[in-house]
């Protein structure tokens, strides 16, 4: 089930309620799912939803930043520019995803389907592109 958005505020908190909203239904379809985040390539926070169980320490800026300079050196091996890097620890994992020039953190359970967490990308198009845009104007 793909779930679609269409922003019709005006004003941009409410705009940024609509895309939390959005975030915590795309979040809602996967199990084991806890956060999503966007940031810049420096690590530096635009927009995450969150749920309790989502650990603190992979949302920090320091933590999202490292995925910046994880997907450049992997583009240097020369097989291409890197899109995707999927991390596996005790007991999460981490999905990000290059979409430049915003970066896409997904914070699952160590079992949670990463198909599914990888789906989530075909969703996120249209806002990323939204953002993408406000984040160009700044």
């Amino acid at each position: 089930d793909v779930v679609c958005i269409q922003f019709v505020s005006t004003s941009f908190s409410t705009m940024i309620e609509e895309l939390k909203a959005y975030l915590f239904k795309l979040m809602a379809t996967v199990d084991g799912l806890h956060a999503i985040a966007i940031s810049d390539r420096d690590g530096v926070v635009i927009l995450k939803v969150a749920d309790q169980m989502a650990p603190d320490t992979a949302l920090r800026p320091a933590f999202l930043s490292v995925f910046g300079v994880m997907t450049e050196q992997a583009s240097k091996m020369g097989k291409g520019t890197n899109k995707r890097i999927i991390n596996f620890y005790d007991r999460y994992q981490t999905v990000q995803v290059n979409s430049q020039p915003l970066l896409l953190h997904f914070i699952a359970d160590r079992n949670a389907n990463t198909g599914l967490i990888l789906e989530l990308e075909n969703s996120m198009d249209d806002v990323l592109k939204d953002i993408s845009k406000v984040v160009s104007m700044m």
